[in-house]
């Protein structure tokens, strides 16, 4: 406030870090007490705990009192609405996961898990959001378990453009799937694709685009012409599109030659020709995989989960589980590239 008083608000400017978690909250003050310029990073980018996180303080400062009536940042309704969006593409740049936690940008940052929130919020949304996910390019997550009730169920399958009648047995069937599969290892919090896929199949609704008819990966562990032990994967898929079978196979190498195992030459070799669809899957990528043992001991039970992204934007996350890595992790690629699919109103091929 002493140097505040002295000094015109358009000279006065504030650069915090995050060293004690407080960067967007000085920020915050300082522009009450009379900083007309705001230094930030995207995402909070910087050094040792990062800077003054943009997509935070910017959409605080248009969005929330006393800043959105005091104060003009000559950002556009239109501009805002694309925070998620740069907000991601800078993660892809920097090959980082975003941080589903991130306040306003987060996968999280509108979730809603307990049934009573998930009706409340299909009553007034105004009840547990502080603002409308779309104002910041965000959107709203029912995510699914088998603590939910038939109010998540049927809000999370709206969103996916499916509608169930309160108190349709379908719903309540479907709610016993989930809870079987949880035990077996699943979990459908982070893998919203995963969890509209299974809700399609229990109501009827699952086009048959494809089949996977069988699959199979080879690692073979040898020493180089330098002679250094070098490994390679190779992976065989023999799919069924319409009436018709198509093998592909595809190794693990990337283009500087190096081994990107066993995972990815399976998915090389199941987007390598799946026919009418090509056009429609050339235009996704993974961009995150998690693997997470659930089970201890000589019966451990894997869990993976993948995170896809295409060229419009739309993120997704499936899952797989098995006591086999790769065979989890197929069955998540799969799921991946279904969703993909049915989200572009694939046709089944005759």
């Amino acid at each position: 406030d002493v140097i505040a008083s002295g000094i015109p608000g358009d000279r006065l400017g504030i650069h915090c870090h995050d060293d004690t978690g407080n960067a967007v909250a000085n920020s915050l003050a300082a522009v009450l007490a009379g900083a007309r310029q705001i230094q930030g990073t995207l995402n909070g980018l910087g050094e040792r705990c990062g800077n003054a996180n943009l997509t935070t303080l910017i959409p605080t400062l248009l969005l929330k009192q006393p800043f959105a009536s005091q104060f003009d940042t000559g950002i556009t309704p239109a501009a805002l609405a694309s925070l998620l969006k740069t907000s991601r593409m800078l993660d892809d740049i920097l090959n980082r996961v975003p941080l589903r936690s991130a306040p306003y940008v987060g996968a999280s940052a509108f979730a809603h898990k307990a049934g009573l929130h998930a009706s409340a919020i299909l009553k007034d949304p105004t009840t547990y959001e502080h603002i409308d996910p779309a104002v910041v390019g965000n959107s709203r997550v029912i995510p699914m378990s088998n603590q939910a009730g038939q109010s998540n169920l049927r809000a999370r399958l709206a969103a996916a453009g499916i509608e169930v009648a309160p108190g349709d047995p379908r719903l309540a069937a479907i709610l016993d799937v989930i809870k079987t599969r949880e035990d077996e290892g699943y979990a459908y919090d982070g893998a919203q694709a995963s969890f509209e896929l299974l809700a399609r199949r229990e109501l009827g609704l699952m086009p048959a685009l494809f089949e996977v008819k069988r699959y199979r990966v080879n690692i073979e562990r040898r020493k180089n012409k330098y002679n250094r032990m070098v490994s390679l994967s190779e992976a065989v898929v023999v799919v069924k599109i319409g009436g018709q079978k198509v093998m592909s196979v595809s190794d693990s190498m990337d283009e500087a030659a190096s081994d990107r195992g066993p995972v990815n030459a399976l998915y090389k070799a199941l987007v390598k020709d799946l026919g009418p669809y090509q056009a429609c899957i050339d235009t996704m990528k993974l961009v995150d995989f998690k693997v997470r043992i659930t089970q201890g001991g000589v019966e451990a039970v894997t869990r993976v989960i993948i995170d896809s992204e295409d060229t419009q934007g739309h993120r997704w996350s499936t899952v797989g589980v098995s006591p086999n890595i790769v065979d989890a992790s197929f069955e998540a690629l799969l799921d991946a590239i279904q969703w993909k699919l049915i989200r572009d109103k694939a046709v089944p091929a005759e």
